[in-house]
């Protein structure tokens, strides 16, 4: 063989290689992708199918709730932890651990016999879920380094971020239609075991922060903080503010994250290094990501109440109604991560969502007791998505870029607790609104009427939807006040890829 023909052989063989580790790049975003719908999904799949859950297992309206706190109690006050666990001990393990569990907990819930069994599932779901979200985010920050490629993968994991839970109000009513309210659990086996199939074979084990050792008064305080928190803001739906048993958990929540703020100036290994939160985009993307959260319920809980209960929509036809937004959220997804943001940076991009989703939201709140679908929800929506498209994954980026790698797993936690906690404070607020706006409507009328009940409703629906526009519109002004002039400048070193 020719010196030539050696030479163009070794430049195709150099050509080749970094396209199969280009190739596995995004079937790597895949299966991150595909863990992370599994795990937003949940927040809202199974709300659907709670009232076919307790006519078959025959627990009380008050518990109802559980059903769907138990999740999110778990989820928000453990993600913190999983976030750091992902770092010392490597982010596959953490990811398969958290898939396997997560499909073996939804089996257990799927498979219940009682009330009891069913909310433990669901917690343990939480907690499986603490573990695998971070993990999936680190990896796709540590795997996409190129800022190109990175806007593109961020695209797609901000756009089912923001989506999963339209996605899981469809898929729950399909399955609670076609089959049985058990298969919106059963479910989450079938997407682990692809989940993990992609994992065991694409994921490289990476520990960044192998040398350091886990903060355990900061992870007991924070777990403390987060679930003294998010029970607070649900007991809101059930007690009345005035309730200790809504202010009490609300205060100790407060002090116990202040503590764990203290402690993480002291600890020589933090669960949760301030210069994380120090940083002004990175602070400004967690506040976005919270406040869009603490909006975006509005939209599934209410609008789901809404179609259903006055429109007389089945539950398949009211996920199938949410997915112009998923469209519309996804396109925006894609323009504000890859073209946007590089183009002319945050500062515009972030608050121009906010805007246009506070837009959608106030003219939501036009529907009326006998609207049409196409003409008082369908323009509203795609404009909400086109908004929350603009804020949700360009934020998740920003919060966890040009972090050191050895945080990137806890940088990660923190933007899911941030959503989290966003939505929990969400529908917490928005369904003690809602509720008063309801009473004071029928204060003097007569509640036997269907007539006034019905536009009670759609009166205490209007109020969260107002209300949900306002968390929007501070939205727009807390991010241009905070989020820096131009483009932001990442350190291309802060989160190596991963070794192939």
């Amino acid at each position: 063989m020719s010196q030539k023909t050696l030479t163009e052989s070794g430049k195709d063989g150099a050509a080749a290689a970094p396209d199969a580790a280009s190739s596995k790049k995004w079937w790597i975003l895949a299966v991150i992708a595909l863990a992370q719908l599994m795990v937003v999904l949940d927040a809202t799949i199974v709300n659907i199918a709670l009232p076919s859950a307790q006519a078959d297992l025959g627990f009380s309206d008050g518990n109802r709730q559980w059903i769907v706190t138990a999740y999110a109690l778990a989820f928000a006050s453990l993600l913190l932890l999983g976030g750091r666990i992902a770092d010392l001990f490597g982010r596959k393990p953490a990811f398969l651990i958290g898939v396997v569990g997560f499909a073996a907990v939804s089996a257990l819930g799927g498979a219940a016999t009682n009330f009891e069994m069913l909310v433990i599932a669901r917690a343990l779901q939480g907690a499986f879920g603490a573990l695998l979200a971070p993990a999936a985010l680190s990896l796709l920050n540590t795997t996409f380094t190129d800022a190109r490629e990175r806007a593109k993968a961020f695209s797609v994991y901000g756009a089912i971020a923001g989506a999963g839970g339209a996605v899981g109000l469809l898929l729950g009513g399909v399955l609670t239609d076609a089959l049985d309210w058990r298969w919106t659990l059963y479910v989450n086996v079938a997407i682990a075991v692809v989940a993990f199939a992609g994992g065991w074979l694409l994921l490289s084990n990476h520990r960044d922060a192998a040398n350091s050792k886990l903060d355990v008064p900061g992870t007991l305080l924070v777990a403390a903080g987060l679930f003294s928190l998010v029970y607070g803001f649900s007991n809101a739906e059930t007690h009345d503010w005035s309730s200790p048993a809504t202010w009490g958990f609300l205060i100790a929540g407060a002090i116990l994250l202040a503590a764990f703020a203290w402690w993480q100036t002291r600890a020589a290994h933090p669960l949760l290094p301030l210069r994380i939160l120090l940083d002004r985009d990175r602070a400004a993307s967690f506040l976005a990501v919270l406040i869009s959260g603490a909006g975006m319920f509005g939209v599934f809980l209410f609008l789901t109440y809404y179609l259903q209960l006055n429109l007389g929509f089945s539950p398949t036809r009211t996920g199938a109604a949410f997915l112009p937004m998923v469209a519309a959220l996804m396109v925006a997804a894609q323009v504000g991560t890859t073209m946007l943001v590089p183009r002319i940076g945050p500062k515009a991009v972030i608050p121009l969502g906010f805007a246009i989703a506070a837009v959608g939201m106030a003219w939501l709140t036009g529907i009326g007791v006998g609207s049409s679908y196409t003409s008082a929800v369908l323009p509203q929506l795609v404009i909400i998505g086109l908004g929350l498209g603009l804020v949700m994954p360009p934020a998740m980026q920003l919060a966890t870029g040009g972090v050191e790698a050895g945080d990137a797993g806890v940088a990660s936690a923190t933007v899911n607790a941030m959503q989290q906690v966003g939505g929990s404070i969400g529908t917490a607020l928005l369904n003690t609104l809602a509720a008063s706006a309801a009473t004071d409507y029928l204060a003097g009328k007569n509640p036997a009427d269907k007539l006034v009940r019905a536009q009670a409703t759609v009166e205490s629906y209007t109020t969260a939807f107002w209300w949900s526009a306002s968390f929007f519109a501070a939205g727009a002004l807390i991010a241009f006040l905070l989020y820096r002039r131009g483009v932001p400048q990442q350190d291309a070193e802060a989160a190596p890829v991963i070794h192939m």
